[in-house]
């Protein structure tokens, strides 16, 4: 019989060849797959990585919630709307162990807590996505380089895919990151808070991206004409490419999203502090006043617009990549990127800025009123 040594050898040298062959045909699936993965390690115990401690009993801690009162930015990146808000958050006390029923129960207690935000948030966003729908078809049609990009007809197709996807996508992403939040301050007490915050964010994206991916493809497809309704899409898509197909751009998608989250989060926080500064400028510190609603509003759409206007390369790329079912563009973001530049040059990258930019704003005013509007309905109500 092999000893253990050398059966360990043998396993690790099949491992190596899998991920040596698979690396070659690595589809979007497998990213997404291997994306989640990556961030599932994140909510381990931090004794749980370490292979070469002596096996301990696992204690299974109760689950302690306590709710605190926490006033956020709830950001959407991709309408580029957003809303301060006051939710009821759940944190969790520290455990030994961390299973997969405790990060469900966390999860479901956070959307439980924060329904009533998360509802008028979803109102919101839907109104503001519908509204400005016809703008994001047209920047499309620019990016594609088609000829009538403001021909009427069509201005309103994938659009029910969108909502479909895009509400949703908003509970997901502020559910999960509130528990990578709680996960990463627990595994990393001693990093700054704002850095955790950022980063939660951004992971919060990325697996609300998992939802979002199959309706922005079909959503993009729609727009650009190349199938006359949704079932005719998701029929075409599923025919030629199978589940894959959906997660065509992927990896465009985070390319984009994730430069743009961090760029929004810092603009934000830059123009919020310019303002203040400005608003409180002679005053002593006992006077100083807070940005009203509104004015964080504003603030938001000034750092949404900027945001959108030096990501739109990215997002050009994301689009060709959603929309490109030859695989003229290569299947990759530097694939795309090189394609562009050949072809069209630097100014190809910003094809469709103004209408991007364009979106922003009056998206950020329209979520932000019916967001109010919502909210007060909802308080007389109770």
């Amino acid at each position: 019989p092999k000893s253990k040594s050398t059966r360990m050898k043998s396993s690790m040298s099949t491992m190596t060849m899998a991920v040596k062959g698979s690396s070659r045909r690595r589809s979007p699936c497998r990213v997404f797959l291997s994306t989640i993965l990556c961030l599932s390690l994140l909510l381990l115990p931090s004794h749980a990585t370490k292979v070469c401690q002596p096996f301990q009993p696992l204690k299974r801690n109760s689950l302690h919630m306590s709710t605190t009162t926490m006033t956020a930015a709830t950001t959407f990146p991709r309408g580029g709307a957003a809303a301060k808000i006051t939710a009821t958050t759940t944190a969790t006390a520290p455990s030994s162990t961390i299973s997969p029923s405790i990060i469900l129960k966390s999860f479901l207690q956070t959307i439980a807590d924060a329904r009533s935000h998360l509802a008028a948030a979803a109102a919101a966003r839907a109104v503001s996505i519908f509204g400005m729908y016809p703008v994001d078809t047209i920047k499309t049609r620019m990016q594609m380089k088609q000829g009538d990009a403001f021909r009427l007809s069509g201005l309103y197709k994938g659009c029910a895919g969108s909502l479909v996807g895009q509400v949703p996508y908003g509970v997901l992403t502020f559910g999960s990151y509130e528990i990578y939040k709680q996960a990463l301050l627990n595994k990393f007490p001693n990093t700054k808070p704002a850095f955790i915050y950022a980063l939660s964010a951004i992971l919060g994206d990325v697996t609300g991206s998992g939802w979002l991916c199959p309706s922005e493809v079909m959503k993009q497809q729609l727009q650009a004409g190349l199938y006359p309704s949704m079932s005719e899409a998701i029929k075409g898509i599923w025919s030629k490419s199978g589940i894959a197909g959906f997660y065509q751009g992927f990896t465009g998608g985070l390319a984009r999203d994730v430069p743009f989250r961090v760029a929004q989060l810092t603009m934000f926080e830059m123009t919020k502090s310019l303002y203040l500064k400005a608003k409180n400028k002679g005053r002593s510190e006992d006077d100083n006043v807070a940005l009203s609603a509104v004015e964080a509003a504003v603030c938001g759409a000034a750092a949404g617009s900027f945001s959108a206007a030096i990501t739109n390369p990215l997002d050009r790329i994301k689009t060709l990549m959603m929309t490109d079912t030859t695989n003229a563009y290569g299947g990759s973001v530097v694939a795309c990127a090189s394609k562009i530049l050949k072809e069209e040059g630097i100014g190809g990258l910003f094809a469709g800025v103004a209408p991007r930019v364009g979106y922003i704003a009056p998206s950020v005013c329209i979520f932000f009123v019916t967001y109010e509007f919502v909210q007060q309905k909802m308080q007389k109500k109770e």
